[in-house]
């Protein structure tokens, strides 16, 4: 990476991972932007790695001792509404198709509420 960097330069501002923290994964056995995600959380936040991407993938490069072109870059995931935890709490005992009908009802009423709330407003 660059010269003005060091082990506790923040690499992810999202999650405040450090290269240190991202070296230290690679010197685990960190090998793809993946495996630092899941090792450090870095790449996790808000902003998903559109800020983080590149220098992680700089430093894995560095560390490896490969071009950047080498490095495979991180696996897109499709956006996912997020669920709220009381209602996965009971799912597991539930089949796939009721699974379905709760998530979806949930997100139905969160809509809902969120039209009501800007109706307020």
């Amino acid at each position: 990476m660059h010269q003005w960097t060091n082990e506790f330069t923040i690499i992810c501002r999202c999650e405040e991972v450090t290269r240190g923290e991202i070296e230290t994964a690679i010197d685990q056995g960190a090998r793809t932007p993946d495996d630092i995600k899941r090792l450090t959380r870095c790449g996790m936040g808000p902003c998903q790695s559109k800020t983080c991407r590149l220098a992680v993938m700089s430093i894995l490069a560095e560390r490896l001792g490969q071009p950047i072109a080498r490095i495979a870059p991180p696996k897109a995931r499709f956006p996912l509404h997020p669920v709220h935890l009381d209602t996965s709490a009971g799912l597991p005992n539930r089949q796939k198709a009721q699974v379905i009908d709760i998530l979806l009802h949930a997100i139905e009423n969160r809509e809902k509420m969120g039209e009501r709330t800007n109706d307020a407003l």
